[in-house]
């Protein structure tokens, strides 16, 4: 078992590095240990392969520096919040046994992103209870509660609780999005066009970050949404 500080779940494969990667280069290069988990292979997407996500989400692993990256196998579009998936996600939450869960956004354009976050929420609960039994390579798991369960902000505005300047790391965030090269728009390509293969989709990202970044003064940022209010003892560590 290899302990993370940070355990980001994603519902497809490049939502983490477009969502909250500048977060997760930031904290690694602070010493911190920080995963990713997929929960699909992003199979039912209108370009690329799973085979060839996978390839990329483990390139983009490697340019970010990750400690570890799974993909659940989950069916892509087709997964739910439900006992099943709940079980199977505990099991990866109470392996890793994160301090913190950055998860999907609460509601966005694409379904399976608000179903990524409630069964997210959902599992870091559960994973908690020692009533609920699980094993993991035939031993027994300890219960589990994440301490804190952040959403990171993706397509649709909302309204963020709190934003992590990202400006030293925005180079980083662009390099692990890029790794992704079947799924953004390539000139060269014969594949349909799809939402996020649109020319104007990477400027839209960067706008995004301005946008975060200009709400607290700083060149880039990344938006989260909190479940429960957060506190400080130290008005000095805010930004």
């Amino acid at each position: 078992m290899k302990k993370l500080d940070i355990l980001v779940i994603a519902a497809h494969p490049d939502d983490a590095e477009l969502g909250c990667s500048g977060t997760i280069a930031a904290h690694i290069a602070r010493g911190y240990k920080v995963g990713i988990v997929d929960l699909t292979q992003g199979e039912m997407g209108t370009r690329g392969t799973p085979e060839l996500r996978l390839k990329e989400a483990d390139d983009a692993a490697k340019i970010l520096g990750l400690s570890a990256r799974e993909n659940m196998g989950f069916k892509d579009v087709l997964f739910l919040d439900d006992e099943s998936h709940q079980l199977d996600l505990i099991k990866v939450i109470r392996k890793y046994q994160p301090d913190i869960v950055l998860a999907n956004a609460i509601r966005d354009r694409h379904p399976d992103h608000g179903k990524g976050a409630s069964l997210a929420t959902h599992a870091c609960f559960m994973s908690g209870l020692r009533k609920i039994e699980t094993t993991y390579e035939g031993e027994k798991q300890d219960a589990w509660r994440p301490k804190f369960v952040y959403h990171y902000i993706q397509n649709n505005y909302i309204e963020p609780d709190f934003v992590f300047d990202i400006t030293d790391f925005w180079d980083i965030k662009v390099k692990s999005i890029l790794a992704f090269q079947s799924q953004f728009h390539d000139p060269e390509s014969n594949e349909p066009e799809s939402f996020i293969s649109n020319p104007e989709f990477l400027p839209f990202i960067e706008a995004r970050a301005r946008e975060m970044g200009h709400r607290i003064l700083t060149k880039y940022g990344e938006g989260f949404t909190v479940e429960r209010m957060i506190g400080s003892q130290n008005l000095f560590d805010l930004k």
